[in-house]
């Protein structure tokens, strides 16, 4: 049989524009000759639809959808991810088929952790559901179905499932993608099957999800690899039958089936068999893209689909000669396009000739429209307009963040008469330790490296360069010692510890949740009850921050939540 996995780019809300695709998509697939074509996790509405499930007429919406693209599945079976609703509402995969929608299975296991909350729209399925086409025999599964060991995926194929697919919304972060594989390669191996996951690929919010769709044999070899972080159609021809082979040799699946208590309803649907084909395609397996080449894959993914989906035109970005803004300005310009970019420099009078230099040579190295907007004249009328309220005149730490805060103001000023995106250009270490000022550099529609810890981002300058095979962000950028030039000789280290040592214990602390007390075993005293402190302290600037692109496993905002009013400290 030949199979398609349609890795689409859907839009959440948008139920016209995905209905074309899916209904495009498989229009292509006739063409090729597929049997049976699979989209992704809940394809008619965008995924996570979110509290858009708790409107009836949504729900409507999306089947009144479903029954649309259902009639344009004349020669070939459809497997659509949809919310259906029949007495509550479930996360399902709409069999269609004929014109019509065949069967519905629900999902069973709903995940209810990190970014995802399932509980609160969605019932649990119990039932199973197999195709019957012709000889072969298809299991299917929604996301999370798979990633666990046992059932529904064991008990598909203890009724017969020759073929296992996942129909899937899998978002990423580093290191995801191949670790997704290896989980994939053990069930396929588990339950001595085929195992084809269709995942979307596009972003939403501060999500993005990379594609990487794959077709694994019984043995778990990698049979088919769709790219990542674009729409693909990957097609590829099965001989579901070859995994009976295999299961007449592996005895585990008897004793599983001799353990089990009681076997599950399977609702077996009968379609027509498939025909022969006598002109094989050529399987494609294209490899997963190295770290920092996701990393970037990954940035200018979420921020493009975040301009595109929310309809901006341009982007605005404050640059600083700073590392942080040079690399954001050139992730928006892969994303977006040089015309699409505009640069505004605002330097002080702590800023130096350097940075002014270096701000200005990346943009013209870009290619971006560059402006160069002084702030001391702005600063110095709030000067004198506080000067009679403040005893000895605004100082310290309010007239540094105030030269933050004006240049806020006047990127909110861009954005607001030419309708520019402001991009803000802080890093996770950054936030993390509440190393910034809010209503000035966190101010912004978008914050691109919310989710990069500095030494990333130094990691991601040098990657760019040798990508472009070219000096875009200057050698002086990346080896000045960060300073956010609000004072004399200011250094970014006399206010949180380095990075070099700082981002460990971060990663440690806010990723794995690491106790202070595993921390000083792990490091140095000093940078963890600094770091430690920083960290519980700015919880309420974090909630103020703009959405950036998730990239690590606990992201701020979407996995790691806690209370602002919080007297734990350990």
């Amino acid at each position: 049989m030949r199979i398609a996995l349609a890795q689409l780019n859907t839009v959440v809300g948008d139920l016209a524009g995905n209905r074309a695709k899916i209904i495009r998509a498989l229009s292509d697939t006739q063409a090729l000759g597929a049997d049976l074509v699979v989209f992704p996790e809940l394809a008619t509405t965008g995924y996570p639809p979110e509290d858009l499930l708790l409107r009836p007429g949504f729900v409507r919406a999306a089947r009144e959808s479903l029954e649309e693209i259902a009639l344009a599945t004349d020669g070939v079976v459809a497997l659509v991810g949809t919310p259906w609703f029949d007495r509550d509402l479930a996360n399902a995969c709409a069999v269609c088929a004929g014109g019509r929608v065949e069967a519905i299975y629900s999902k069973h296991f709903l995940p209810n952790y990190g970014v995802f909350d399932e509980h609160r729209y969605f019932a649990e399925g119990h039932d199973l559901v197999v195709l019957a086409l012709g000889d072969a025999s298809v299991g299917i599964t929604i996301c999370e179905d798979v990633w666990q060991p046992g059932p529904p995926a064991t008990d598909l194929a203890l009724a017969g499932a020759q073929l296992i697919v996942n129909l899937s919304a899998s978002p990423y972060h580093v290191g995801k993608a191949e670790a997704r594989e290896e989980m994939l390669v053990t069930r396929a191996r588990d339950t001595s099957s085929y195992v084809a996951f269709c995942n979307l690929a596009g972003g939403q919010d501060e999500l993005v999800f990379d594609g990487h769709s794959v077709v694994l044999d019984p043995a778990g070899d990698v049979v088919a690899r769709a790219p990542g972080f674009r729409e693909h159609l990957l097609v590829v021809d099965l001989e579901p039958r070859d995994a009976i082979g295999r299961r007449l040799s592996d005895i585990r699946r008897r004793e599983l089936d001799r353990s089990r208590e009681a076997a599950p309803e399977v609702a077996t649907v009968e379609l027509a068999a498939p025909p022969a084909h006598d002109d094989p395609v050529a399987a494609e397996t294209l490899p997963f893209e190295p770290k920092l080449e996701q990393m970037r894959l990954a940035l200018t993914l979420g921020l493009r689909d975040y301009v595109e989906k929310n309809g901006f035109r341009d982007v605005v970005v404050g640059v600083s000669g700073g590392i942080d803004s040079a690399v954001t300005a050139t992730l928006c310009v892969d994303a977006l396009g040089a015309t699409r970019v505009h640069c505004v420099s605002m330097p002080s009078r702590f800023s130096s000739e350097g940075t002014k230099s270096d701000a200005r040579e990346v943009a013209e190295r870009l290619g971006c429209d560059f402006r160069e907007l002084p702030i001391e004249p702005p600063v110095r009328a709030f000067h004198d307009a506080l000067g009679g309220e403040i005893d000895g005149g605004l100082a310290g730490l309010a007239a540094e963040n105030l030269q933050a805060r004006v240049r806020g103001v006047l990127l909110m000023a861009l954005s607001n008469t030419y309708g520019w995106l402001v991009v803000s250009t802080g890093n996770k270490s950054e936030l993390a330790v509440g190393y910034s000022t809010l209503y000035g550099d966190m101010v912004g529609g978008f914050s691109l490296l919310k989710d990069v810890f500095k030494t990333d981002v130094t990691r991601l300058a040098r990657h760019l360069n040798e990508r472009a095979g070219r000096e875009i962000v200057p050698r002086s950028t990346i080896e000045r010692p960060p300073s956010a030039e609000l004072r004399e000789d200011q250094r970014d280290e006399d206010s949180i510890p380095a990075y070099e040592a700082l981002d460990p214990v971060l990663e440690a602390y806010v990723e794995e949740d690491r106790s202070r007390e595993d921390l000083l075993v792990l490091f140095d005293r000093d940078v963890v009850e600094r770091a430690v402190a920083l960290v519980d302290r700015a919880e309420y600037k974090r909630r103020q921050a703009p959405p950036g692109v998730k990239l690590r496993p606990k992201a701020f905002g979407r996995d790691r939540r806690t209370p602002i009013t919080n007297h734990w400290r350990g």
